[in-house]
């Protein structure tokens, strides 16, 4: 098996963790790579024996034994929540998982301070407000653009003194409340003794590249301003990968979702379909339910430059929930590729996007109705959350595409 790069498609929550884990179930895998985000992401994985775990920063396929992850420079790494769940993990049983785990020194650092900012920003806006996760990722993000000397990164905690130094800076310009530095440092410089740190990523194997939320709120490509500030696109995995191929995965659900506020087409409230792995919660909002949306997937394929395949999750709840239909069309406003970094622009298209209506056809066959759509091969389809509930759809596809079955 050759490398495999996996990206949601939509708005994120679309199963990317349950296909990274089938991955690396049947196939051989070497590494799981990280390559955006931080610890907002929650990729859920369910065993066939009832284990379960939301993976945030360690790679999805952490239960299947051997397989090792790798943080990139490309990640925002929170070492306190990455040791919250290291011990859920060893409760589980992967005792081995500190052993399987390298992280590139030049990942930035989120921090309590990060998340207090973070936080506070969001609150400040009232009821405009962007639906963050909350976890001071973006906020991180945010300041090494404006910091970047002084932007605190994994290589500092094997440096105390300089790690100090930063984190009294940061607190002093975020102007927020949190832990004392000095409780900081000593948690950090634990982690720097627990974990390998390393100069970027080693291929030794074949690698699954893991992306954390969905190309429709990519940074410069999303519906600004309800979009993340991680480049959610194979350009990362890609810079990473430095030449050599890979299969592009992308994933996606029967249905549209989006958790928090920002436009969602085809929206349909009436819809019995719940998602007891994404609660509504204080800072992202409601989990939101919509037909699935062929206009806006075709849209992030455009901007994302195309996939070799596509994994097709939830068909178990499309059999169960025959009302849902798939939009052909909009009455109204259809995103089109724009100039890169035009923010003013996405925000136009943001704005038209909550005027526009969805165009509805009934679905029969939902694996051929997806592929003629979006003119791309389903060669993954998934039936429920095991890596025993996925099959292959395509064979040959996914065989010249490096994605040996």
């Amino acid at each position: 098996m050759g490398h495999v790069i996996v990206v949601d498609l939509g708005y994120g929550d679309c199963g990317k963790g349950t296909v990274v884990d089938h991955l690396c179930a049947t196939r051989d895998v070497h590494t799981v790579v990280r390559f955006n985000g931080g610890a907002q992401a929650a990729h859920t994985v369910v065993l066939g024996d009832g284990r379960k775990h939301t993976f945030a920063q360690f790679g999805s396929g952490t239960f299947r034994p051997g397989v090792r992850t790798h943080l990139s420079r490309f990640m925002v790494v929170d070492p306190l929540a990455l040791a919250a769940e290291a011990d859920h993990l060893v409760g589980l049983g992967v005792h081995d998982v500190w052993q399987r785990l390298t992280v590139d020194r030049a990942a930035l650092l989120s921090t309590p301070y990060h998340r207090e900012a973070n936080r506070a920003r969001e609150l400040a806006r009232g009821a405009d407000r962007h639906g963050s996760c909350g976890m001071g990722v973006g906020e991180a993000m945010a300041y090494a653009l404006s910091h970047v000397d002084d932007a605190p990164r994994v290589g500092d905690c094997l440096s105390p003194a300089v790690l100090r130094a930063k984190l009294r800076r940061l607190r002093a310009v975020l102007n927020v409340d949190g832990p004392p530095v000095d409780a900081c440092v000593e948690a950090y410089t634990a982690f720097a003794a627990t974990v390998s740190i390393v100069d970027g990523l080693r291929i030794e194997g074949p690698c699954v590249f893991e992306g954390a939320q969905g190309v429709l709120l990519d940074e410069w490509h999303g519906f600004h301003p309800y979009t993340t500030w991680s480049t959610t696109t194979f350009a990362n995995a890609e810079a990473l990968l430095g030449g050599e191929p890979a299969y592009r995965l992308g994933v996606l659900r029967t249905f549209t979702t989006r958790h928090g506020a920002g436009p969602l087409v085809t929206e349909d409230p009436s819809l019995p379909i719940t998602d007891p792995n994404n609660p509504t919660n204080p800072w992202q909002g409601g989990f939101r339910v919509g037909h699935f949306d062929a206009v806006a997937h075709r849209y992030a394929l455009d901007v994302c430059g195309g996939v070799d395949g596509l994994a097709l999750t939830h068909l178990d709840t499309a059999a169960a929930n025959p009302q849902l239909q798939l939009c052909v069309d909009y009455d109204g406003t259809v995103p089109t590729r724009g100039v890169t970094g035009d923010l003013d622009r996405q925000e136009r298209l943001t704005r038209a996007l909550l005027d526009s209506r969805p165009r509805l056809a009934p679905v029969r066959d939902w694996t051929t109705a997806v592929s003629e759509a979006l003119a791309t091969p389903v060669v993954l389809e998934s039936r429920g959350p095991r890596s025993e509930d996925k099959t292959s759809t395509d064979s040959a596809a996914m065989t010249t595409g490096q994605l040996t079955c």
